[in-house]
């Protein structure tokens, strides 16, 4: 009997590519689908209908978003497609997934929830059983999420205001609107009460956050509070504080109003983590990119940082063969590299984006030198990693478990403060000594660095 029913719901796979902030589009289309009745999954398999959230910010993204559109049409026959790529245009001014698909039931750029959910509606009416018009698996207000159970990223934002010129998202995702303070929080705290234990705060430009409007004050659990980072960071903390919850931050440009965020930190208000998006050192680089904030200061800042906050970890991407970088300038970079000791770096050969204003600058490298310098600077940043990690030898960390087979008798992975998710590394975690000692997935545990190995520690859980 139950089966005959399961048959009559309209089934939806959903496959998600790109960047947490595309991540957190899915989610929230996810637990629409769910609110209305449709039931989900992350496969092609029996589903009526498959959406493809794409990524159009560089040319490897692109090609993937593409291919899995073909693999869906391949398989499943019925696709609508969101994401970035969505809104991105051929050069005859075509829509790009269109002309490469035109099999497609929909497209949709970034953040369309509605526009997705119309294009549902018309290709596979909703069901209309009261008893399905529920959420399941879900965090309440926050909705349904695709991380684990225990992290989840908070979007704060969309949009930019920066016109970086190698760069295309303001032209995907628009300027930067900054969602109300009192809907941010109050997912904060669904969260939590949910049982995740570390959030991650993300959006296009996390420092800006407010700037559009002005800073506003705007309302939470019946307290005025402004839209601005500082009391954003301030009230997350508080409310992480009775979950043992950590906050990370991502996206958080270098400007002075950082400054704020960092004795939160040194007293353990928010994770003393901090990813930076660089992207270069050397000014007149920078000033080619047309980035935010200026190259001079970035060093000095830093060091200063860490002054005020020791234990603080910097993250950061840079761009490697930009237009017109000399050998001089590209030294300049690793100067700075060695100079800032950023702990965890991941770094880009510069790719000539459609669309992106760089593509038309003076001096564009061969691909062949892009690659070396990328591999050079990589060979540099890790080194500085190697060495930073191999201090935190001998000492006592706290660790969040990802995963921990058998509870974790042989064994799990896990996560320190200064590793976030799917970027930094892990924290391989030795069988316990202690036979009552257990791993929990989602659980926090003490452990003993042993040794550092690449990009991971190795730990004794105590």
């Amino acid at each position: 009997m139950n089966d005959q029913i399961d048959e009559k719901i309209p089934r939806i796979g959903m496959v998600s590519l790109g960047c947490p902030k595309a991540l957190t589009d899915s989610e929230l289309i996810l637990t629409q689908l769910s609110a209305e009745g449709y039931q989900t999954s992350k496969t092609f398999e029996g589903a009526d209908l498959v959406i493809v959230n794409t990524c159009g910010f560089i040319d490897d993204a692109v090609k993937e978003s593409l291919d899995t559109i073909g693999e869906a049409l391949a398989e499943n026959g019925r696709v609508i497609v969101t994401g970035c790529l969505g809104a991105k245009q051929a050069e005859g001014g075509e829509n790009l997934v269109r002309q490469m698909h035109p099999k497609v039931l929909a497209v949709t750029g970034p953040h369309a929830t509605q526009e997705v959910m119309d294009a549902v509606h018309l290709n596979l009416p909703k069901p209309h059983d009261p008893f399905t018009d529920l959420v399941p698996n879900a965090f309440g207000v926050a909705g349904i999420k695709l991380t684990p159970r225990h992290y989840a990223y908070l979007k704060i934002s969309e949009g930019c205001n920066h016109r970086c010129t190698f760069c295309i998202i303001p032209s995907m995702r628009g300027d930067l609107v900054s969602r109300p303070i009192g809907d941010v929080l109050t997912e904060a705290r669904a969260l939590f009460e949910g049982g995740v234990k570390e959030l991650l705060v993300i959006s296009q430009d996390t420092s800006a956050y407010g700037v559009d409007v002005k800073y506003r004050t705007g309302f939470w659990d019946g307290k005025p509070v402004k839209t601005r980072m500082l009391e954003l960071v301030q009230q997350l903390g508080d409310i992480a504080e009775p979950y043992g919850a950590w906050v990370r931050l991502h996206y958080v440009y270098p400007y002075p109003s950082v400054d704020e965020i960092i004795p939160l930190m040194a007293v353990g208000k928010v994770l003393p983590y901090l990813d930076v998006p660089l992207q270069h050192s050397h000014p007149d680089v920078l000033r080619r990119m047309k980035r935010p904030a200026s190259g001079e200061k970035n060093l000095e800042r830093i060091e200063q940082w860490r002054k005020a906050c020791p234990e603080l970890v910097v993250r950061s991407t840079f761009i490697a063969g930009f237009p017109g970088e000399t050998e001089e300038e590209f030294s300049h970079l690793l100067d700075f590299m060695r100079e800032a000791q950023i702990d965890r770096a991941g770094c880009f050969a510069y790719s000539p984006v459609s669309g992106a204003a760089a593509n038309d600058l003076p001096g564009m490298l061969p691909a062949e030198l892009r690659e070396e310098r990328r591999a050079r600077f990589m060979a540099v940043a890790e080194d500085v990693s190697a060495a930073r990690l191999q201090r935190r030898v001998g000492s006592v960390m706290q660790v969040l478990v990802d995963s921990a087979p058998g509870l974790g008798r042989k064994g799990g992975l896990g996560r320190s403060y200064a590793d976030a998710p799917e970027i930094d590394g892990v924290v391989r975690l030795l069988p316990p000594e202690k036979i009552s000692k257990t791993l929990k997935v989602g659980e926090f545990t003490k452990a003993r660095i042993v040794s550092a190995q690449g990009h991971d520690l190795v730990a004794l859980p105590t």
